[in-house]
């Protein structure tokens, strides 16, 4: 059973009531993004392998230290803070040097490569990602990948683009990629298979069915699944991770996006990882000590220790 209450550090300013109905209204909508409670901690520690805590958006300001001392007291011992352009990128190597819970990913969203490539950006962009890339605590490229959702037809030459030079970053600084693929499965695969792929690949989000489960397998590529594996729509990912080698399995919350349920629609953070690993060793009918003991060791393969 979960906690009664939300971490400190997340609690929202009270918001007092009025006469007039007003605040009524005030209140639901301060309801939706106020932070779900606490969940009971995980018998065994795990990593939450993908968040941005640089991530505000009207939310309640938290710090790096409070979010991971929140994380740390229900069994989330750590993340990697993930960049997704070069100011994010920024706060990630200035975070992982202060905070020794956190290790680094840098790069370029696939939907801002189109952007930067018309005013001319692209190409320092990435001349800047691999500098940053360079730090020690910095174990990552990501979340780089292909984004057919939102990039129109004439932006898809230059997202595979700068997939393609992300990939040859990661290889050459022998750091892990993490990909990010929105209905663009086959040809993230088919660009991993022509590029070669680095050693070490993470399906962030994991958001493929059976098929692509099966494929990470054979090529021994990491599948992370956050909240959305939870959803009660998401039939499709719960078969893929009783598809998904245990090996080859991570987790994540993807914050401040993808609250798992049953708190779909308000805001995530480390500390919520609980619920979604309790959700996965429920679709998998397995012990929850064994399964974040697989989740723990799968991470630090990837990424290597912390410490």
């Amino acid at each position: 059973m979960p906690h009664t209450l939300i971490p400190a550090a997340y609690r929202p300013t009270p918001l007092s009531t009025t006469s007039d109905g007003e605040s009524a209204a005030l209140l639901a909508r301060r309801e939706k993004l106020n932070y779900p409670p606490a969940p009971e901690p995980l018998p065994v520690p795990v990593i939450d392998n993908h968040t941005h805590l640089d991530f505000r958006s009207g939310l309640p300001l938290v710090s790096v230290a409070a979010a991971l001392d929140a994380a740390q007291e229900v069994g989330v011992d750590g993340a990697v803070q993930v960049g997704c352009d070069l100011e994010s990128s920024r706060f990630t190597v200035q975070a992982v040097e202060q905070e020794p819970r956190l290790l680094g990913a840098v790069a370029l969203h696939p939907n801002d490569a189109p952007l930067l490539a018309a005013r001319g950006g692209l190409e320092p962009a990435l001349a800047e990602i691999e500098q940053l890339a360079a730090h020690p605590r910095v174990r990552a490229i990501g979340e780089t990948g292909l984004d057919y959702y939102r990039t129109p037809a004439e932006g898809i030459d230059s997202q595979q683009y700068s997939f393609r030079r992300h990939l040859d970053i990661a290889k050459r600084l022998d750091l892990a990629l993490q990909i990010h693929d929105r209905d663009a499965h086959d040809d993230v695969v088919s660009t991993l298979r022509s590029e070669g792929a680095p050693e070490r690949v993470v399906f962030h989000c994991f958001s493929g069915g059976a098929d692509l489960a099966r494929l990470c397998n054979e090529a021994g590529w990491y599948m992370s699944f956050a909240g959305t594996v939870t959803f009660k729509n998401a039939d499709n990912l719960r078969e893929a991770l009783r598809i998904a080698d245990p090996a080859l399995v991570l987790t994540e919350t993807d914050a401040p996006f993808l609250t798992p349920h049953p708190f779909r629609g308000r805001p995530n953070a480390p500390y919520l990882v609980p619920y979604t690993v309790r959700g996965m060793a429920e679709v998998l009918g397995a012990d929850l000590a064994t399964l974040c003991q697989s989740i723990a060791d799968n991470t630090r393969r990837v990424y290597g220790e912390w410490n």
